[in-house]
């Protein structure tokens, strides 16, 4: 079938040839009848050359011939005829002009039309002034943070119709859910409920200092939480992750506040004995019996720097007692800051020696 197409397409360029080709010959001999029609008898001429000479030749002879205007325009439109001539045959054949194209690949054909319209798009940017390149570029910025703000969100694992009411939830039960945000205070977690549980920055863990949930979590980790406490009403639920010991001795520590020393009570360079209750990047906290815990930064501590680069629980470690001195006393921010190091400030005791 596509060979007869062929054979077709090449019969037809053919004729269109040829009769190109009679077109042109009818035009031409019709002006050489039109030239030769205005020869007179006499002279013996059998081409357009031979007529011009013979012109030449009586205009030196006779200078008050009657015929100059005509050669003058016959010379135009032969003049003419041989430049038109000229460009005609420079140019290809039609049948030639697109053989190339013609025989490429429908495949060859559209890549090689995309790349060329892929090329003028380039040229058309380069040329465009600068105010239309920075608004492009604004817009590509503005896609861009689309789509990865789509591609963040996370796909809840059950549609809101098929979600569990709050009053139907127990206080201290352990339940599975899927992190849906990341917020400086805290995550938000989708368990199923017709709202999605906090999980405060200070109920993730107990044994590290944590600067933001992104440290332990990503949208979309799966984690398990404990129901700490919830409201139907205000459509509220609070998660954590401690375990419920660490919980209940930070109850009994807050109910045996009565027998603490106020904060009021302490004073700068006092010298205080306590236990370490937990231990972060940055240092830890201990219990003195006062009514808020005090923290001691890891480069207060004697042993810090004998071990270049060593953590602070390398020489620091949760139930371990300490002598500290108040460095610190905020009372508007309720805070003690401690230090390990003996204070410059307190006199030194020195033994006299008797000979």
């Amino acid at each position: 079938m596509r060979r007869s197409e062929a054979i077709l397409q090449t019969v037809a360029l053919t004729a269109a040839s040829l009769l190109w080709q009679t077109t042109t010959t009818i035009e031409a001999f019709q002006s050489n009848s039109l030239l030769f029609s205005r020869i007179k008898p006499s002279q013996n001429v059998n081409s357009p050359q031979q007529y011009k000479s013979s012109l030449l030749y009586r205009a030196e002879g006779d200078e008050s011939s009657d015929d100059d205007e005509f050669n003058d325009a016959v010379f135009a439109e032969w003049d003419e005829d041989e430049r038109t001539a000229s460009k005609m045959d420079d140019q290809p054949a039609p049948w030639k002009k697109n053989a190339r194209w013609e025989s490429l690949n429908p495949r060859v054909k559209l890549k090689v039309i995309e790349e060329a319209h892929q090329r003028a798009i380039r040229n058309k940017q380069k040329r465009e002034p600068l105010q239309d390149k920075k608004r492009r570029m604004m817009e590509f910025y503005k896609k861009t943070q689309n789509r990865k703000r789509r591609d963040s969100r996370v796909k809840r694992p059950l549609p809101f119709t098929a979600r569990t009411p709050l009053s139907n939830l127990t206080i201290n039960s352990n339940i599975n859910g899927t992190i849906i945000s990341l917020t400086d205070f805290g995550v938000y977690v989708d368990v199923g409920t017709e709202c999605d549980g906090l999980l405060h920055i200070s109920q993730i863990t107990r044994d590290e200092f944590i600067v933001h949930p992104r440290q332990c979590f990503s949208p979309g980790d799966e984690v398990d939480v404990r129901v700490k406490n919830f409201n139907p009403d205000m459509k509220k639920l609070w998660l954590t992750m401690l375990p419920i010991e660490e919980e209940e001795e930070e109850e009994n520590e807050d109910n045996d506040g009565e027998d603490r020393i106020l904060l009021e009570d302490v004073a700068v360079d006092d010298e205080l004995w306590g236990e370490i209750v937990r231990v972060t990047d940055y240092g830890a906290y201990i219990d003195m019996g006062v009514e808020v815990t005090g923290f001691l930064h890891f480069m207060d501590h004697p042993d810090f720097g004998i071990v270049k680069g060593a953590h602070p629980r390398e020489f620091m470690s949760v139930g371990q007692r300490v002598r500290v001195w108040a460095s610190d006393v905020d009372g508007e921010r309720r805070r003690i800051k401690l230090t390990a190091n003996r204070p410059e400030s307190l006199p030194v005791l020195k033994r006299e020696l008797r000979y």
